[in-house]
């Protein structure tokens, strides 16, 4: 499953899936706490940086990406996932 998180309202993020026709589901972290959790922003941030978890069946997280590169992303992935 993919998700994707943001500091956007549910109503935003529900514009941006729809306006770009965006394929996976976007849930909104207003307070920013989820993304402090996954380390992609420190408290009193504006916005997060763009970071991606890998997470396992488990519910463990299994790999993070600091820096992520659109275009190769995908393919990291998949190599990851074995």
């Amino acid at each position: 499953m993919i998700l994707g998180l943001s500091f956007d309202s549910t109503a935003d993020n529900k514009a941006f899936k729809d306006k770009f026709d965006f394929p996976y589901d976007l849930l909104s972290d207003t307070d920013g706490s989820v993304s402090q959790s996954f380390g992609a922003s420190d408290a009193g941030q504006e916005k997060a940086s763009r970071v991606s978890v890998l997470i396992g069946p488990d519910g463990k997280i299994k790999k993070t990406y600091a820096t992520v590169k659109p275009a190769d992303h995908p393919d990291q992935v998949l190599a990851d996932l074995g």
